[in-house]
């Protein structure tokens, strides 16, 4: 994309700015200086009407205004605009191309005459009428209020939205833009803390690094870069123009600390536990902030990396967290009926006229929340967004989302609750948590949810750095399933001998009798069908069937299995969450391998007991040897269930 760029003297000296439409500039400047009661208008000079847009920027956020520009002629302007440019000009002389700056031209003298073409009053943005520009501008800043998008996905919005707006956006982005009501930047940039890294750059989408590049046909340049991390949802550039416009805080959202309103959670009818927790959560959100200026008091690098979305681990070290008194995980496990807790914290929120957020790292486990959030708030409007989603472009006062959603949208949320923060795709993904961060308001509160939470939250919750409230038992307050161990052969081992174990095969027999619905979990897909096979053959008066992420009827089996009409699942860890099932048993193939860690065991073994009618239900580890993992499962499991016990909870 290329954009002009033009320097304007007023009463405070020199400013520089980046433009859509000239024309709005002009009436902009001019409505100033009426403000300021001078009849005269400020001298504006063009420095070019056609910059390729990373060469705006550059030119913008590295512009300071000095006495001696009082004295500069046109001449004296191209010089410096070829002085700040010089890498981007050479780089250009590199490809074989010799670079042509435009030259200056004066295009408002400071007696107020406008020279030049644009300046007309004929054809562009002169034909709108102020008024009509205005309502524009206003149209255009609530539509992008908490969000941010490039302008590929603004015209998908447009479209959709306001399509009186898709031909004359530019003149009323740039009109808000000058109000301050809209943010511009470059879809890549360059981080200006580290020297070390001057040459890297960032997606402000995502805040991956971006090492592609190609020629682009909108800048004319031959290695425009790009972002891959997050080219599914369009091609982030670092010539492509990234929209963004916070949207309005709630300030008497936590006016009243450490106040928590018994009448609400007795609505939700939660358990000790559950409520124990909820109230320590609603604390949490009546508690101020950091605040503003104490973030502002942070060193200059530390701001400058925050500006940027440097990834977390990155910022470490400087006194408080990033999030200091932003964050709180609710750490229950699993089964505790986490969804049940969030209730009072969303409704707290929404009643005060805030917007909350959901957010999930997997589709299947949103669009199971949803009809659960529909029933609890039955007036609030709630947007449900995921790849495909129909309702991409819809806000709500309720957003059910998955994490990938998240990029884009820009401080537009009063509380952010993540659920599953251990999960793929969201775990080990800083892509995904630069998303959460900034799709919070700067006031704004996180809430983690895990069963599971990873070491470093576990850790920065023993030392006092994360408030977190733990709920050690299930809504049903019966004991969370304790695993036992099962020695037995390899899957690949059986499979080439075309059996199973005997002693198994008597387990799960037993576990069939008992009209139990069985989890059988594996490392691999390609073990599913052959599996499939056995368990046929061995227990031919049931139906047994598999299924994967690759499985484009897993939503269908799945619903079967909760049915009774399937009895044996096989399946991987796509069903190791979000999936309850009123009686079952879970039988955990191989949980000696790797891919099987204690989350993820622990994870599994939680399918099992979830129902009141049904809390004892059975987990196995079959595996040839006993590995740390099924250990350090097993502990954990049996530590939550006397941390119950010792709180008073347990049946």
């Amino acid at each position: 994309m290329k954009v002009a760029v033009y320097v304007l003297r007023g009463r405070k000296g020199w400013e520089m700015n980046l433009s859509l439409d000239l024309e709005v500039d002009r009436m902009w400047s001019e409505a100033r200086q009426r403000e300021g009661g001078s009849d005269e208008g400020a001298e504006m000079i063009l420095l070019g009407a056609a910059y390729p847009l990373p060469w705006a920027f550059k030119l913008c956020e590295g512009f300071h205004s000095l006495p001696e520009m009082d004295s500069w002629t046109l001449r004296g302007w191209e010089k410096y605009v070829a002085a700040r440019l010089l890498e981007e000009l050479a780089v250009k002389r590199s490809s074989g191309r010799e670079p042509v700056l435009e030259g200056a031209r004066l295009l408002k003298q400071a007696d107020g005459r406008n020279d030049g073409p644009g300046f007309d009053g004929k054809g562009g943005s002169g034909d709108l009428v102020r008024e009509e520009l205005q309502r524009g501008a206003d149209e255009l800043a609530g539509l992008l209020a908490g969000r941010k998008l490039l302008v590929p996905e603004l015209a998908a919005l447009l479209a959709e939205a306001a399509p009186a707006l898709s031909a004359s956006w530019r003149a009323a982005a740039q009109l808000a833009h000058l109000q301050g009501r809209l943010g511009f930047a470059a879809g890549l940039t360059a981080p200006r803390a580290s020297r070390a890294r001057r040459n890297e750059l960032r997606c402000r989408r995502c805040g991956s690094v971006a090492r592609a590049r190609t020629a682009c046909a909108s800048c004319g340049l031959a290695g425009c870069a790009y972002c891959e991390a997050c080219l599914a949802l369009g091609r982030s550039r670092a010539c492509s123009l990234l929209l963004h416009a916070a949207a309005a805080a709630l300030p008497a959202l936590r006016s009243q600390a450490g106040r928590v309103p018994a009448p609400t959670l007795e609505r939700w009818g939660l358990s000790p536990a559950q409520r124990a927790a909820a109230e320590a959560a609603l604390r949490f959100l009546a508690a101020p902030a950091a605040s503003a200026a104490a973030r502002s008091a942070a060193p200059v690098w530390l701001q400058r990396l925050r500006c940027l979305g440097w990834p977390l681990a990155e910022t470490a070290g400087a006194g408080q967290p990033l999030h200091a008194n932003r964050r709180f995980l609710l750490w229950a496990v699993t089964g505790a009926g986490k969804t049940e807790m969030i209730f009072p914290l969303l409704d707290e929120v929404i009643r005060r006229g805030g917007s909350a957020l959901v957010a999930s790292p997997r589709r299947d486990v949103v669009l199971e929340l949803a009809p659960r959030l529909s029933k609890a708030f039955p007036d609030i409007d709630m947007a449900l967004l995921y790849g495909g989603s129909p309702e991409r472009w819809k806000k709500g006062r309720l957003t059910l989302a998955t994490t990938h959603q998240l990029l884009r949208f820009h401080q537009a949320f009063d509380l952010v609750i993540v659920d599953e923060i251990d999960a793929f795709p969201y775990h080990n993904d800083p892509m995904l948590a630069y998303a959460a961060e900034h799709a919070c308001l700067p006031e704004g509160k996180f809430i983690y949810l895990s069963a599971t939470p990873p070491a470093t939250l576990q850790r920065e919750a023993r030392q006092g750095a994360l408030a977190h409230a733990r709920v050690p038992v299930r809504f049903h307050r019966h004991p969370l399933p304790v695993p036992v161990r099962l020695a037995g052969a390899s899957v690949s081992r059986c499979l080439q001998q075309r059996r199973l174990p005997s002693a198994l095969l008597s387990r799960l027999q037993v576990s069939l009798a008992r009209g139990a619905q069985v989890f059988l979990f594996v490392t691999r897909i390609t073990q599913i069908d052959p599996l499939v096979t056995l368990l046929s053959a061995c227990f031919p008066d049931i139906r047994v069937a598999g299924t994967s992420s690759q499985d484009p009827d897993r939503s269908v089996k799945v619903s079967s299995f909760r049915n009774t009409d399937i009895r044996l699942l096989v399946t991987t860890t796509i069903l190791e969450r979000g999936v309850t099932v009123p009686r079952s048993d879970v039988y955990i193939l191989d949980a000696n391998d790797s891919l099987f860690d204690e989350a993820s065991l622990v994870q599994m073994a939680g399918r099992a007991g979830r129902s009141k009618d049904d809390p004892g239900g059975k987990v196995v580890f079959v595996s040839p040897e006993w590995t740390k993992g099924q250990k350090q499962a097993i502990t954990h499991i049996r530590a939550m269930n006397a941390l119950a016990s010792k709180l008073g909870y347990i049946k």
